[in-house]
């Protein structure tokens, strides 16, 4: 349920709005706005913000519908039995007493997802039950959860241990030293290790993540249940002073935000999020370094890039490829299409982020940024333009680089795949043609014209009944049916004369 996938639909971000907005088991919902071909006149609709599948969560409301209160009771209901059964303290404090456990007697049941008491194992007796849990292994949190895998609602896929060690390393040479996890737990778990052992600079973290499970393993000033597609904290207050805390930055110390959103999600309402949260730390600052920017730290695919630099004019992409553990394709050292298409969006200068050599990455003086080795300058455009990690060619007719399975389209005048259809523009409006704008906000898509012409193509596109009508037999049955029924008329026509 992306901004441009699902035609007609748009999500509608500001105050007015998100005070009035209902809530669901994840937080306040987002207000959508759906056109209607047949009517012509939009619809508002709240729906949840984190799950894009009715049947994750299927909440649904009209704006202008009026609910009862048995409903709103209800609802309320349902809100409250669908959250974590215990509360962040309580979590902690069980994990406090689970380590000081001897080791024989620390149990993890993966059914519940749950570090097991003593009291508990009879409660658990018929789940799969893990034992003899080290310390080593409470450690590592996001290797003892099982990872969410619903693509439409919060799949969790962990950064490989390359990724990490190449974002903390440049945190450090960056001096940027308290970390704002955002989706990413095993980035925050590998801090927290990284400190344990000495080595490197002492960093803080802070990890908010929609999965609760993570309350078991961090305190409450490491921890925060949070919701980054509405910037909803589940433990109201609480959440958001711990949040503003971290952000307060002290002498020598510099915040810098990292997420990695499920790729699935909303663009604009992510970056209404990262807007809030920046506006927090801006707040917080001198007036001096008013100015500056919270430096941000976005890990989603290449072909999201308009739609975020839309949403952030300063941010710019690097070449660097983002690989997981527990993907099976977004994995490093692939050729081609199938190498991993993550990169990280940032609003920090390109200049100063160094991409390792030993994989490839060279710097370009032209550009003054790091780029992949396939990445080769184009003198004409004057920039190294690939984005996909494949060395792309320049088209003298477009006027620009393109990927290198694309060739120019005398019909369209313009560069696409070999088997392109070339009844529809391949950029722009796919209404009018116009490539100043999308066919989402085209001020001809609902026009009269327009809905008549669409109808008159699903006409066409059905041509299931003229083909069955075609045949002889098919023929031949209508006619005897249609014969049979006349003779039925005639005969009850018959009796009633003859009464």
């Amino acid at each position: 349920m992306s901004e441009e996938d699902d035609e007609g639909l748009q999500v509608i971000l500001n105050e007015e709005v998100e005070a009035k907005a209902p809530s669901c088991p994840h937080g306040p919902t987002l207000l959508f706005v759906k056109y209607n071909k047949k009517e012509g006149a939009p619809r508002r609709f709240y729906a949840c913000s984190a799950c894009r599948d009715r049947k994750d969560c299927n909440f649904f409301q009209w704006e202008d519908e009026k609910v009862s209160e048995l409903r709103l009771l209800a609802r309320e209901q349902n809100n409250k039995r669908k959250q974590p059964p215990f509360s962040h303290i309580e979590y902690y404090t069980r994990y406090r007493h689970f380590v000081s456990l001897p080791l024989i007697r620390r149990r993890f049941c993966q059914d519940c997802q749950l570090l097991l008491l003593s009291g508990d194992w009879d409660e658990h007796s018929s789940h799969s039950v893990l034992c003899d849990i080290s310390v080593a292994q409470l450690r590592r949190p996001s290797q003892l959860l099982h990872p969410l895998e619903n693509k439409k609602t919060n799949a969790q896929y962990l950064f490989a241990e390359r990724s990490c060690m190449f974002l903390l390393d440049l945190f450090e040479s960056l001096g940027l030293n308290k970390i704002l996890c955002v989706g990413t737990p095993r980035l925050h778990e590998l801090i927290k290790i990284r400190n344990s052992e000495g080595h490197h600079q002492v960093m803080k973290s802070l990890l908010m993540d929609i999965d609760f499970r993570y309350c078991q393993f961090n305190s409450e000033d490491e921890f925060c249940h949070y919701n980054m597609f509405n910037h909803y904290f589940f433990d109201a207050e609480q959440g958001y002073v711990t949040c503003r805390k971290f952000l307060l930055e002290e002498i020598g110390e510099r915040v810098v935000l990292v997420s990695d959103p499920p790729f699935g999600g909303l663009v604009k309402p992510l970056a209404h999020s990262f807007k809030k949260i920046s506006a927090i730390w801006k707040a917080q600052q001198q007036l001096e370094s008013s100015v500056q920017e919270m430096p941000i730290f976005w890990i989603f695919p290449y072909f999201f890039e308009s739609r975020i630099k839309e949403c952030f004019p300063t941010f710019s992409m690097l070449d660097y490829q983002v690989d997981y553990e527990n993907h099976a394709l977004y994995k490093y050292g692939k050729k081609g299409r199938r190498q991993s298409p993550v990169r990280i969006f940032t609003n920090l200068s390109p200049r100063d982020i160094i991409l390792p050599s030993d994989e490839g990455y060279r710097f370009c003086s032209q550009c003054q940024r790091y780029v992949s080795s396939e990445n080769k300058h184009c003198d004409i455009c004057d920039a190294c333009p690939s984005k996909d990690g494949r060395q792309w060619r320049h088209c003298l007719q477009c006027n620009k680089c393109v990927k290198p399975t694309w060739i120019h389209c005398m019909s369209c005048n313009c560069c696409a795949l070999k088997d392109h259809c070339c009844s529809k523009p391949s950029s722009g409006c796919f209404i009018c043609g116009d490539k100043e704008h999308k066919r989402s906000i085209c001020p001809q898509k609902y026009s009269s014209e327009n809905v008549k012409q669409q109808k008159a193509k699903q006409k066409n596109r059905s041509p299931r009944k003229k083909k069955k009508m075609s045949n002889p037999k098919v023929l031949m049955r209508a006619t005897t049916q249609t014969v049979k029924k006349k003779k039925r008329k005639e005969a009850r026509l018959k009796k009633k004369v003859t009464v």
